[in-house]
């Protein structure tokens, strides 16, 4: 406890410090790869969106004893050969199958056969029907919010801390933790719904509490900048970065757990597979938007300032104060 404390007190005055801005060519190459590897994830192994977002037909067996997903998919094709049916366990006495869009006759003959195949009685097999107008409805709606979230996060950035720049640095920061999730989701083979809207959301939030606070801190660092601390821009950006290091791993375990928790334990282990969709977007980006904000929108911050007039006269003075000191630049 006492080395990690002295390890947070070194970053906090700059005695051990890691190069954020220093190295964000290999930081930024990094990131390339990533996305780029995560968007060329669905050509391989194509994303994978549930009943809500295509339409379809859902069908739920009750009281089972004996959960058996083969059972279903058997059943289903010997009324509809050409359905492709998706079948989940939910707890431990009931099934979901959902197909494509079926008609009334083929969901009757569809319900008996499932009902005769897990030996349970009819009303015990309930169907539903999703239709492709509502489905596509719950797309744009979500297109819509994503949209409606980024114009509002870069317009609040810009107005709080009063440069552009961080807003867009911020919102790529975003696009990162976005696209990097995304194709983890797909690459897992998971079922994009609702729930897991509502979770690339939430860790769209978090990524952007977490970026704020940072930028909170280089704000602070870059108004001593020049004469008053001795430090280029870079170097205040790097420090504010290093200094919020602790508090962003702190705060990012801290989060992680409980969501593992009902990851692993609760959809992997115990079978909960309603859990996952949300559980999985949440854990994953939690972990992306941590090392998004200090890897990616951090640096691309130094990136689009040190250009700036101002800052290359007053960083220039400062290499010059170090130089007729004797310090090495």
């Amino acid at each position: 406890m006492a080395r990690m404390q002295q390890f947070g007190n070194d970053l906090y005055t700059g005695k051990t410090s890691f190069p954020f801005v220093g190295r964000r060519r290999l930081w930024f190459l990094i990131a390339a790869i990533l996305v780029i590897g995560a968007a060329l994830v669905p050509l391989f192994r194509p994303i994978q969106l549930s009943i809500e977002f295509t339409g379809g037909s859902q069908f739920t067996v009750s009281g089972l004893s004996s959960p058996d997903q083969s059972l279903a998919s058997d059943a289903v094709q010997t009324v509809v050969p050409d359905a492709t049916a998706r079948v989940t366990t939910v707890g431990d006495s009931a099934v979901r199958v959902q197909t494509d869009q079926m008609t009334n006759d083929e969901t009757q003959d569809v319900s008996a056969a499932l009902a005769d195949a897990y030996g349970v009685s009819p009303s015990e097999v309930t169907a539903s029907f999703i239709g492709a107008t509502w489905g596509a409805d719950v797309t744009r709606q979500s297109l819509w919010g994503l949209a409606i979230f980024l114009a509002l996060t870069f317009l609040i950035l810009a107005l709080y801390f009063r440069t552009w720049k961080m807003s867009v640095a911020a919102i790529i920061g975003l696009v990162d933790v976005l696209i990097i999730t995304v194709g983890v989701y797909a690459l897992a083979g998971f079922e994009i719904s609702p729930a897991a809207v509502i979770g690339f959301l939430t860790i769209l939030s978090y990524s952007l509490y977490d970026t704020t606070v940072v930028f909170d801190k280089v704000r602070e660092n870059t108004r001593e900048d020049g004469e008053i601390s001795g430090r280029t821009f870079g170097e205040s950006v790097n420090l504010a970065a290093n200094q919020t290091l602790i508090r962003s791993i702190n705060t990012t375990v801290v989060a992680v757990l409980p969501v593992g928790a009902i990851l692993f334990i609760g959809a992997i282990w115990l079978g909960a597979r309603t859990l996952s969709d949300i559980s999985l977007s949440i854990f994953v980006g939690t972990i992306v938007a941590a090392y998004s904000t200090l890897f990616v929108a951090v640096p691309l911050y130094a990136l689009l300032r040190e250009g700036e007039p101002v800052v290359k006269e007053r960083d220039r003075r400062v290499v010059e104060a170090r130089t007729r000191a004797g310090v090495p630049a």
